[in-house]
């Protein structure tokens, strides 16, 4: 291959539920699976590790109440031991890895992602800007310093978690960070099935294809699936069964994709109950093709009439006597005299 093109791998497969040492292994199994077929970039779904909390969306806040302390204890420190075993797998097999994973510091809880680098460095660590829905009653925001792209061995790479593909501003700022390959991980696709089309995986597979188009990037399209001890540990009665996946309340929900810079599929989707990698050979040179026609932050901008504004700087919750504070800062026009 050219010095711009290389093989990708997205990853379709449940974690196991509750338990970050074994999703960690599950995971290390999986990046070196994709090493070891020529893969250059691995992309795994979101909180991969230690599973999407589905209880939030099965019952009361008090029901739930019984899982909070045990996802707090599987959640990891970004100085953890667990990414600590993945950056060193991701050496290794000589891989680059974006990994979703639920992330504690302190007693908060953020829905991350790390990029780690082909050589075991994490290039960067990320958080999701607002939770959706429910999340909100378990995790933390992040800030704008959270809207991350970076260079690595295999181009401009950045990522966002889930619903934040559907909101125009953040996808936006990071259009204008010139991503060249975009991790859009996601959890699975079983809930509410039949109940609510704007959870299901058609219309969210179509976010990602259209963040492909605007961006005019590649898109790994990461998607989880929804495994039995998911079932096991969560659904006590019929009804949360039937919420969990109204379809023979059973594992399913995967719908792992890789788009091109043009939104096109680059390759066929496997069943939605069934694990493994999807690979695609991708080329960096085909994303002036596809800017050639759009490049919204680009020369399909009309930055004097509509444009973007975004505060990058972390949030502090705490700042030392003395020390200035400027996150948070009222924005101001200027004005002539």
């Amino acid at each position: 291959m050219s010095e711009t093109a290389f093989k990708v791998a997205v990853v379709q497969a449940s974690p196991v539920f509750l338990d970050a040492r074994a999703s960690t292994e599950k995971a290390i199994d999986l990046i070196a699976e994709a090493g070891a077929n020529g893969a250059k970039l691995v992309a795994f779904p979101e909180v991969f590790i230690p599973g999407y909390p589905w209880w939030l969306w099965l019952g009361t806040p008090a029901w739930g109440m019984q899982f909070v302390s045990r996802y707090h204890a599987n959640s990891l420190r970004s100085d953890g031991p667990e990414l600590a075993a993945i950056a060193a797998a991701a050496k290794r097999s000589d891989i680059n890895v974006v990994i979703g994973f639920s992330e504690i510091e302190g007693g908060s809880l953020y829905l991350s992602q790390a990029l780690i680098s082909d050589k075991g460095e994490m290039v960067f660590k990320r958080r999701k800007l607002k939770p959706t829905h429910v999340e909100r009653t378990l995790f933390g925001e992040g800030d704008g310093s959270d809207f991350q792209v970076a260079d690595s061995s295999v181009g401009r790479l950045g990522a966002l978690c889930c619903a934040e593909h559907i909101q125009p501003l953040s996808k936006y700022a990071m259009y204008s960070m010139h991503e060249q390959v975009h991790v859009a991980s996601w959890p699975s696709f079983t809930l509410y099935r039949g109940k609510a089309f704007a959870l299901g995986h058609e219309v969210n597979l179509s976010a990602s294809q259209i963040y492909a188009l605007e961006g005019g990037c590649y898109v790994l399209h990461a998607s989880a699936v929804t495994g039995q001890d998911m079932f096991d540990v969560l659904c006590d009665t019929p009804e949360r069964a039937e919420l969990l996946n109204a379809d023979g309340a059973k594992p399913g929900g995967g719908y792992s994709m890789i788009f091109g810079p043009d939104g096109q599929p680059l390759v066929a989707h496997m069943p939605q109950d069934q694990e493994g990698l999807l690979y695609a050979d991708i080329d960096l040179a085909n994303i002036a093709v596809a800017k050639a026609a759009y490049d919204p932050s680009g020369h399909y901008a009309r930055g004097d009439v509509v444009r973007l504004m975004v505060n990058k700087n972390p949030r502090r919750t705490c700042v030392n006597f003395g020390e200035g504070v400027t996150d948070g800062a009222q924005w101001t026009e200027a004005k002539a005299d």
